[in-house]
């Protein structure tokens, strides 16, 4: 599944920009689509900036990502397993005791590699209330939107072909930098530990 992420990104890029005045909905509906494609938030923000510019595109990216919050404070309420499996992961990557603020989930969403869903679990922790749990997203999600965005806008300038290389490798050093495990099963430990 890694491998086509980039493929169905440039995909993407192509449908919005065919679609005219439909292309900031279409857009934002990606945004919720994201995760469910495994493509990292960094990146569509990025598409963001090459589709519509800095500033609408970090407008229309606002608008998903807060959307995307939305959906997951209305599915983790139902969903009490998932809670505590994201509570869990984030006392593996923070400590048991450590209690976020908005300020340092919205610095966390700039490195990529944290999942975005884990930071908007460490927002609920202190956020239960529907209210402000939303704005504490709106806020975070604000540096994540106008780096990747201005990035994004950035690269525009460059061609075609040399967009698709730098995503490339951006999925190359992505590939690359991932942790790798070795998993055994109970019959590979139990061969190795006799011999």
């Amino acid at each position: 599944m890694d491998g086509q992420w980039s493929d169905q990104l440039l995909f993407f890029l192509s449908i919005v920009q065919s679609s005219g005045w439909l292309a900031p909905i279409v857009f934002i509906l990606f945004h919720l689509l994201r995760q469910f494609l495994f493509i990292p938030v960094a990146l569509v923000c990025m598409a963001g900036g090459i589709l519509f510019g800095s500033l609408f595109g970090t407008l229309f990216s606002l608008i998903g990502l807060t959307f995307v919050s939305i959906i997951f404070y209305l599915v983790v309420r139902h969903m009490p397993t998932t809670v505590n499996r994201l509570f869990r992961m984030k006392e593996k990557w923070f400590g048991r005791h450590a209690q976020l603020t908005v300020g340092q989930v919205a610095v966390l969403r700039l490195i990529p590699f944290i999942h975005y869903h884990l930071l908007n679990g460490c927002l609920y922790e202190r956020k239960k209330d529907f209210h402000s749990f939303v704005m504490s997203s709106f806020l975070a999600n604000i540096p994540l939107a106008v780096f990747y965005t201005v990035f994004g806008q950035y690269i525009r300038q460059f061609s075609l072909t040399m967009m698709a290389l730098l995503f490339i490798s951006f999925f190359v050093l992505f590939i690359a930098l991932r942790e790798k495990v070795r998993v055994w099963t109970l019959k590979e430990f139990l061969e190795s530990s006799s011999s």
